[in-house]
Order: C-alpha cells, then sequence, then structure tokens
C-alpha cells in the first residue's frame, strides 16, 4: 500500500511538472510591440535587421506568438507612410515602438510623447527629431545598435 501512495504521488508530480509549461504560457500576458522600419518589406538589409532584433528579443525570452505580437511597418522612404504608419503602431497603444532612421522616428515622436520609442541609426546633429527624442521622457536610443539591428 504505501508503494502504491509513492507511485502515486510521482505519477501525479509528473503529470504536474509535464502540465506546468503549458498553463504558465496560458497565463502569460502578451505584450505589443510596434517597429517601423525604413525601409521596404523585401529589402534584404531590412529582412536580416528584422531577423536580428526577433533573435534578440527570442534569447530574452520574448517569442512572436507566445507573449509577444509585433506590428510591423515599412514605411520604404516614404514620408506619408511614416507619418500614417506612425499613427497607425501609437493607436495600437503598443508597451514600445522599435523605429531604424531619422525620417521613422520623426512622425512617431510627433504622434505620441507617452509610448516608448526606442531607435537606431538616427543622425546626430540639428534635426528637429533628434531635439525631441534627446528631450523626450519617452524616447531611447539603442545603444547597441549593432546588436539589435543587425547592421
Amino acid at each position: 500500500m504505501a508503494g502504491m501512495r509513492r507511485r502515486d504521488f510521482i505519477a501525479a508530480v509528473g503529470s504536474t511538472a509535464v502540465a506546468w509549461p503549458a498553463r504558465a504560457q496560458q497565463g502569460e500576458r502578451m505584450r505589443r510591440i510596434g517597429v517601423l522600419m525604413n525601409v521596404a518589406e523585401n529589402d534584404p538589409a531590412g529582412q536580416r535587421r528584422i531577423a536580428a532584433f526577433l533573435q534578440r528579443l527570442q534569447e530574452l525570452d520574448w517569442v512572436e506568438g507566445r507573449n509577444l505580437r509585433i506590428d510591423m511597418r515599412w514605411g520604404a522612404g516614404d514620408s506619408d507612410r511614416y507619418r500614417r504608419y506612425a499613427a497607425e503602431l501609437v493607436a495600437l497603444t503598443p508597451a514600445a515602438i522599435f523605429a531604424v532612421t531619422t525620417p521613422a522616428v520623426a512622425p512617431l515622436l510627433h504622434a505620441s510623447r507617452t509610448v516608448p520609442i526606442v531607435f537606431v541609426s538616427v543622425v546626430d546633429g540639428t534635426a528637429e527629431s533628434c531635439r525631441i527624442a534627446e528631450t523626450s521622457p519617452v524616447s531611447k536610443r539603442a545603444d547597441q545598435a549593432p546588436r539589435i539591428s543587425g547592421a
């Protein structure tokens, strides 16, 4: 009888251990981030940057579809697209927005002063968006741009 209880206990612990990761994933909060790229979706360099970005997120245990939703927009160098996509991304109320280059960052900074914006490849100097970014409480230049963006 004592042996039977031990087996029952081990079986119960084993089944709980197997089921635990599934329950933990179901209860995990889904976070949303926006991405505003400066190139067209089919641009090879842009695809490499996104792949590096997604890989780094995964290394940090942020996996698209499990605990992360990514809303991607491709500006393709078009200022009208940047403005439209900036408004779209801000309206989705993401936890943060990742942007590449000054033309992509500027409309985001004008669209929101509350959504955190992480940016790379923004030129130094007197550009209005750089001045806004430097004084914005919610924007942050990614210090490890090559590691994050794959450049």
